[in-house]
């Protein structure tokens, strides 16, 4: 049955932006700094270190990758909230505001 809803989830599921943004907030650097102290580590490693290089590039791509993605979704957060701002400026001066009751 295609186009029916089966779960009792909201049509307009919404998650926690300002929680979203302070992890990406947060984790964005450190990934980027851990990006850096392992390629820099990687770089400075000799044939016979421990750990190996290999394993330290290894940690770098996945630094690297983990610093990508939370700075995707500080970019989509800020974009969500930027525009459900200007939605309800917009709301507000049609008259349109959430809270109001009308009669």
């Amino acid at each position: 049955m295609a186009g029916h809803r089966q779960g009792d989830e909201p049509v307009t599921a919404r998650s926690a932006l300002r929680l979203r943004l302070l992890l990406a907030s947060l984790f964005t650097p450190v990934f980027l700094a851990g990006t850096a102290v392992f390629w820099y580590w990687t770089a400075h490693s000799g044939p016979h270190d421990a750990p190996s290089s290999g394993s330290l590039r290894t940690l770098t791509l996945i630094s690297a990758a983990l610093a990508l993605f939370a700075l995707v979704d500080l970019v989509v957060v800020l974009v969500r909230r930027r525009r459900e701002r200007r939605n309800g400026e917009a709301d507000e001066a049609n008259g349109a505001g959430g809270d109001r009751v009308r009669s």
